[in-house]
C-alpha cells in the first residue's frame, strides 16, 4: 500500500512522498523505510526526529522535520490502530458446524456462524450472524450470543447469560458461574442459590482466565465496550457501565457498582457494595473498602483508596520517617545530658 493510499483511507492528509510502498509497521525505534510507526506524546516526539519509518502518523499540529513522510490525523494512537487491522486483518474462519461439536437439535445458527472442534452448545442457545466459537468451548443452556462475537478456544458460557453483538471473550475465561453467596447457620455455612442471570453489553471484551459470576438474584452487567483484561473477577450482582477499562488481577466484590468511563488499574480490590462513580480513575494495587463512594472524575490510590494528592503526602511523610527518627534519638541523647546535669 502506497502512502496516498493509506491517507485516503483514513480520511487525512499526507506531506512528503506519497508514492512510498509500505508493507507493514512498527515501533518508531525499529521502523524501516517500509513502514508506519506513529507520535503518540512528548518521548515518543523526540524519537520521532532520528526515526527512519517510511511513514508517520503524526497530530495536525506536529512540527516536525519536512523530510519526513508523514500523514496528519487527530489521534495518531487510534489511526495506527486501524493501521495495524489494515496490515495484519483477522484471519478469516470458513463458516459451519466441525463435525466433533456437540449442537442441540433446537438451537438457532446465524448465518456465517463457526462452530469449532469440540465445542458444546446447549439448547435453546441462539448463536448470532457471523459469531465464531472457538474449539472446546462449552455454551450452556438459553445463552444469547450476539452477531459478531468471538469466543476463543475453552471459554465457558453458563446457563441463561445474554452476550451482545461483537464482544470478545477470550481463552479460558467464564461468564455465569455461581456467585460467592453463603449463610451461616450453626457454625456450618451454607450454600445460597444463585439464580440471577449475566448480561453482557455490545463490544466488550473479556481477557483471558477472567470470570462473571452470576447473580443471586436479579442480574450482573457488563455495558457496551467495557474491557477487561485477563484475571479479572466480577463478583456476583456487580454493574459494571459503559466504556469502562480494567487492567489485570482486579477483583470486585458483590453488588460493586462502576460508573461509565471509569479507568481501574491492575491488582485493585474492590470491596463489596462500593460505588465508583463515573470517570472516576481506581489506581493500580488500591484497595477500596466496603460501601466505599469514589466521586466523579476523583483519582484515588492507595489501601484504603484515597485521593491521589493525600496518598502522595502520606508516602513523602513515610520517607522522611528514618530522618525523623535519628532527630528524635539526638533529642532524647540531648535531655538526658542535661537530666544529668541538673
Amino acid at each position: 500500500m502506497r502512502v496516498r493510499e493509506l491517507a485516503e483511507w483514513l480520511g487525512a492528509t499526507f506531506e512528503g512522498d506519497g508514492e512510498r510502498d509500505l508493507t507493514g509497521v512498527a515501533a518508531l525505534e525499529t521502523a524501516g523505510s517500509s513502514e508506519v510507526a506513529f507520535v503518540g506524546n512528548r518521548k515518543s516526539a523526540a524519537l520521532a526526529q532520528s526515526s527512519a519509518a517510511g511513514c508517520l502518523l503524526v497530530p495536525a499540529d506536529w512540527p516536525g522535520p519536512s523530510y519526513q513522510t508523514v500523514i496528519r490525523v487527530p489521534e495518531p494512537r487510534t489511526a495506527f490502530a486501524r493501521v495495524m487491522s489494515r496490515f495484519y486483518p483477522t484471519a478469516e474462519i470458513q463458516p459451519g458446524v466441525h463435525a466433533t461439536a456437540v449442537v442441540a437439535s433446537d438451537v438457532q445458527l446465524g448465518a456465517l456462524a463457526y462452530i469449532g472442534p469440540h465445542a458444546v452448545i446447549g439448547a435453546g442457545s441462539r448463536i448470532g450472524v457471523a459469531t465464531s466459537v472457538g474449539a472446546g468451548c462449552y455454551i450452556g443452556k438459553g445463552v444469547l450470543l450476539g452477531d459478531g462475537c468471538v469466543l476463543h478456544p475453552n471459554v465457558t458460557v453458563y446457563d441463561n447469560v445474554d452476550i451482545g453483538r461483537g464482544a470478545i471473550l477470550h481463552s479460558g475465561c467464564v461468564i455465569g458461574a455461581d456467585g460467592f453467596g453463603y449463610v451461616k447457620e450453626h457454625e456450618r455455612w451454607h450454600k445460597f442459590p444463585q439464580v440471577g442471570r449475566v448480561e453482557i453489553g455490545d463490544f466488550v471484551e473479556i481477557g483471558a482466565n477472567s470470570c462473571v459470576d452470576r447473580a443471586a438474584l436479579g442480574v450482573t452487567t457488563i455495558g457496551e465496550g467495557t474491557k477487561l483484561d485477563n484475571m479479572v473477577h466480577v463478583g456476583h450482582n456487580c454493574r459494571i457501565g459503559r466504556h469502562v477499562v480494567v487492567a489485570a488481577q482486579t477483583g470486585f466484590s458483590g453488588g460493586v457498582v462502576i460508573e461509565d468511563h471509569v479507568v481501574v488499574g491492575g491488582q485493585v480490590g474492590i470491596g463489596d457494595k462500593a460505588r465508583v462513580e463515573s470517570r472516576a480513575t481506581l489506581g493500580s494495587g488500591c484497595g477500596v473498602l466496603s460501601s466505599k463512594i469514589i466521586r466523579s472524575g476523583e483519582t484515588v490510590w492507595g489501601t484504603p483508596a484515597r485521593p491521589l494528592k493525600q496518598h502522595l503526602e502520606t508516602l513523602a511523610n513515610l520517607a522522611r520517617l528514618p530522618d525523623l527518627r535519628r532527630e528524635v534519638d539526638e533529642l532524647k541523647r540531648q535531655i538526658a545530658e542535661l537530666e544529668q546535669r541538673v
